[in-house]
């Protein structure tokens, strides 16, 4: 309202100062219209400052509400990808379109940027209806028609905007793989292979085809405009041009003073500006236009969130076996199925190796076996209860597990490990312990803060590790998991980062590590699945052997033929492969 009136204000007071020149002339300084000339002066003056101290105000008010509003989004936001208990929204396509779209990333027209911008569009309006209002104190029918001609103007105009955003908002996937190009460019991810081999020019490249791909709708609905845009601006002209003529007319007239000439003129423009669509109106359709996607995203995720639910209390669990029985299971989207029919059984306390071909769904039965996905066909139970009957934030706090692809959380040492258990995290003892389980506290305690050093070279202070280090770390992780509470360990190709020292330490330690653990181990080197109490082959979908090692072996079927494959790396004799 201040950005709206104080304007006019100055302009109504400008014009009111215009007038009382004459008099003021013709008597002087001295005389009392002098004296009415001052005061108009010094009226002007107030209110000239009173309208630049608006702006600022504006902008701090703007500031500190668009602070509040970010953290509110992001935090809806958050919350709502957070939700479910499963990762399959997460895999979804149309799902991170989605997310995207409520996050305003895509053209960086953000939600929390919008109540500075509707107040100066409010602004505007009010600008322009009070300039209707003056211009129509002189000829009432003027005022009417100016308020007429840019409701009717500003219609179509509008449509225009709301087509646009619908059109791009149709377009999330594209401009999402354009944003990817941009973040390959401007993150440290992917810096090396860029200049190593010469990616540079060909990611700008990418870049811009996906963009200009993304923006064709939106351009060709903006140049389908151009004809009505030109007819609009014959009306306003013309419409404008009259009301300026009848102002000249009736001040030739001697009908008009030259008080009010001054203030109409000036305020017939300010309903120009005020009236037409500017570029905060095409701003503040983009900014809302994730608020409905927002609300719209987190009423879809949180009825996701009862699709993984479970109400069973999981305490004691595993006490006899892990058992998948005909388990079936196909990723959202996806032409065929990983699993047809799986059958295993995971024995309570002991350690079970999965191994087979890549593709063979290894990574996919540990996503099943955490709850991340539940089967699309089959079961699976524990102790005989259905896992989907248990409660499943519950059951995943049971599950400890060393991810082929583990995080690395840009945080101390002492946090990367206790994250692993987070509401234990002032136990360092046990941060310590699990470290050394894992043959990482002698480096974590050379570093430059020991536990609290930052790993991220990207943070102050901060130190990055090597591959065998982050996994060491990730396996230290897990294991304080197990220290407070998990029962099941899932270690998903546990030395592929090790050299031949750390791989050598970790089979020294294997009994150690899975002392009392129902052990799930998934990897493609044999010298660790043969630790193992029994091992499953996996291919096509399903469990074709089963046994021990040595039994295996003197079978002669698929795992001894891997075996032998792979020892034969390491002898003379190199077996052909089949």
């Amino acid at each position: 309202m201040l950005q709206a009136l104080l304007p006019i204000g100055v302009l109504v007071a400008m014009g009111r100062m215009v007038g009382k020149i004459p008099a003021a002339v013709a008597g002087g300084f001295g005389s009392p219209a002098g004296d009415d000339l001052v005061r108009a002066i010094v009226i002007v003056g107030v209110a000239f400052f009173g309208a630049m101290l608006a702006a600022p105000f504006h902008e701090w008010l703007a500031a500190a509400i668009k602070i509040r509003l970010t953290y509110a989004v992001q935090s809806r936001l958050m919350a709502a990808v957070s939700a479910p208990v499963g990762i399959a929204h997460l895999e979804d396509p149309a799902v991170l379109d989605r997310v995207a779209l409520a996050h305003g990333t895509l053209m960086n027209f953000f939600p929390a940027d919008a109540p500075a911008v509707l107040a100066t569009v409010v602004g505007y309006r009010l600008l322009w209806l009070t300039g209707c209002v003056i211009v129509g104190g002189f000829r009432w029918w003027l005022g009417v028609a100016l308020f007429l001609v840019w409701q009717l103007t500003r219609r179509p105009m509008l449509a225009v905007i709301k087509e646009h955003v619908a059109a791009f908002g149709g377009n999330a996937a594209v401009m999402r793989r354009a944003e990817y190009f941009h973040e390959l460019a401007t993150k440290p991810a992917a810096a090396k292979e860029l200049r190593v081999f010469g990616l540079g020019a060909w990611v700008v490249d990418r870049y811009r085809a996906h963009w200009v791909e993304g923006m064709e709708e939106v351009w060709r609905i903006r140049a389908g405009m151009s004809l009505t845009v030109a007819r609009i601006g014959v009306v306003l002209m013309v419409v404008y041009v009259g009301v300026c003529a009848v102002i000249a007319k009736a001040s030739f007239d001697g009908d008009l003073s030259l008080e009010r000439v001054a203030i109409l003129l000036p305020v017939l423009f300010m309903t120009m500006s005020g009236g037409g669509v500017s570029f905060e109106d095409l701003s503040l359709e983009w900014q809302l236009s994730a608020l409905p996607e927002l609300d719209s995203l987190e009423a879809d995720l949180a009825s996701r969130r009862s699709v993984l639910t479970g109400t069973a209390s999981v305490d004691g669990l595993p006490a006899a076996a892990i058992r998948f029985e005909g388990v079936g299971f196909r990723y959202p989207g996806a032409s065929s199925d990983v699993f047809g029919s799986l059958d295993l059984t995971i024995p309570a306390g002991r350690s079970t190796a999965i191994v087979g071909a890549n593709g063979a769904g290894k990574t996919t039965l540990v996503k099943l076996l955490g709850r991340l996905h539940d089967p699309t066909g089959g079961q699976i139970t524990v102790d005989g209860r259905p896992l989907v009957d248990l409660d499943a934030p519950a059951w995943q706090q049971k599950v400890a597990v060393v991810f082929q692809d583990f995080a690395h959380f840009p945080l101390s040492a002492a946090e990367n490990v206790g994250l692993g258990a987070r509401g234990h995290l002032d136990d360092r003892g046990g941060i310590k312990a699990a470290a050394a389980l894992a043959g990482i506290d002698g480096f974590i305690e050379s570093l430059p803060n020991g536990w609290e050093t930052p790993l991220s070279r990207q943070l102050t202070g901060g130190v990055d590790l090597s591959g065998g280090q982050w996994q060491r770390l990730a396996l230290a992780r897990a294991l304080f998991a197990a220290r407070h509470g998990a029962t099941v360990l899932v270690l998903d190709e546990p030395t592929s980062w090790l050299d031949v020292r750390g791989e050598a330490e970790f089979f020294g330690r294997f009994l150690e590590l899975t002392a009392g653990l129902t052990t799930l181990i998934i990897s493609h080197r044999f010298s660790t699945v043969r630790l193992a109490d029994q091992i499953c082959v996996v291919e096509d979908g399903a469990v074709t052997e089963v046994g021990a090692h040595h039994e295996l072996v003197r079978q002669g079927g698929r795992y001894a033929h891997m075996f032998r494959l792979q020892a034969a790396r390491f002898t003379d004799a190199v077996e052909p492969i089949k």
